[in-house]
């Protein structure tokens, strides 16, 4: 095989498909990319057997073919290369050549024949959405799913189709985020699935801010995404997610509107003298008023204070800060609602603005 390209128009895909490739593969293929050329275009693969992703890109195809490279020297050629050079690859007897000006780059290559074949899947529910959308979603629920917890299950986020809405819910155990948002199309059966968190940490760097398409296909075992030039699936967790509906705090009377912002620079500064493990803060709750405390062990204190609106009684609670600022810094909103019932119970968290669709519960810590 042999190809041209310009280094601009190669390091953006070539940067996403590596992203995937894990640095200590257990088969030697696994870290090398499978690349395709197919009339003007040159197709890029790489999968760790969970994931796989394929980038298309034009490129000038002087003979058509198929091999393998090491990702990781590839990429790191073609980011050293200036952005006005023009590479030239070509494949044969198991060594590829990469040449751009006076700079030559022999590689070694492995059979395409031993790159893992991808598994087709029976897709049964396609949804399409802009893509700035369900960024938004992924970003202000992803920051709650667990990682590496034995409850494999909780490892990735939910998506949810009901009707016309797609949920997304993320725990940990401590800590509970929900999102919604509306689809065109309708589905006639309620049904679910957990993606990887792996998978979401991709899909939320393959997505962009625009309202350009990206399209959502699921089976009973993998995700698909379909975004221009980048075909992405992963396999999903085989488990069963929490009722996250129970978790959901019900009844609470005491409801406190904050200034987002000023309550996150609040915890923040606070968040300076905490050194214990569980990063605990104490808030007091007054007419108009919230005070967040923290205290560590060589009794040192920082204490803030902040005006909201609250009209309740007198409250102490404890939280990990640090679980507050996530949610903070993941929600968008200028104001923010906050209701509890008592210093025992999950307090929950939404935008003060009741057409935004997305809910926080965060569990308190003994006092």
């Amino acid at each position: 095989m042999e190809f041209t390209v310009s280094q601009e128009t190669l390091v953006r895909p070539l940067q996403l498909v590596c992203s995937i490739v894990e640095r200590r593969a257990t088969l030697p293929i696994l870290s090398n990319l499978l690349l395709r050329t197919h009339g003007n275009q040159l197709s890029m693969t790489s999968t760790d057997m969970e994931l796989e992703m394929i980038a298309t890109l034009p490129v000038s195809v002087e003979t058509e073919g198929k091999t393998t490279v090491s990702a990781r020297k590839l990429l790191d050629i073609v980011r050293a290369l200036p952005s006005n050079a023009t590479i030239s690859f070509s494949a044969a007897d198991n060594k590829a050549l990469v040449k751009t000006g006076k700079s030559r780059f022999s590689l070694a290559t492995l059979s395409s024949d031993d790159f893992p074949d991808s598994e087709g899947a029976n897709y049964v529910d396609e949804i399409g959405l802009p893509q700035s959308a369900l960024k938004a979603l992924i970003d202000e629920t992803s920051f709650a799913m667990a990682s590496q917890d034995v409850r494999y299950y909780l490892n990735g986020l939910l998506l949810e189709r009901e009707g016309t809405t797609l949920r997304a819910v993320a725990t940990d155990g401590h800590r509970l985020a929900l999102g919604s948002l509306t689809t065109a199309n309708p589905v006639e059966e309620k049904n679910s699935v957990i993606v990887p968190r792996k998978a979401i940490i991709e899909l939320g760097r393959l997505l962009n801010d625009t309202d350009d398409e990206v399209k959502l296909a699921f089976s009973n075992q993998q995700i698909k995404v379909e975004l221009p030039d980048i075909h992405f699936t992963s396999k999903l967790i085989d488990g069963q997610f929490p009722n996250y509906e129970r978790v959901l705090p019900l009844g609470g009377d005491k409801e406190v509107l904050a200034d987002r912002d000023e309550l996150k620079q609040a915890l923040s500064r606070a968040a300076i003298l905490s050194n214990d493990k569980h990063r605990s803060v104490r808030i007091n709750l007054d007419t108009d008023q919230l005070k967040a405390t923290v205290t560590n062990q060589e009794q040192e204190s920082a204490e803030e204070e902040i005006s909201v609106d609250y009209k309740g009684t007198a409250l102490e609670i404890a939280f990990n800060n640090a679980y507050l600022l996530d949610l903070l810094n993941a929600m968008p909103d200028e104001k923010v609602k906050i209701t509890f019932t008592d210093e025992t119970s999950s307090a929950l968290i939404t935008p003060a603005d009741p057409q935004y669709e997305r809910q926080y519960v965060v569990m308190p810590m003994r006092l």
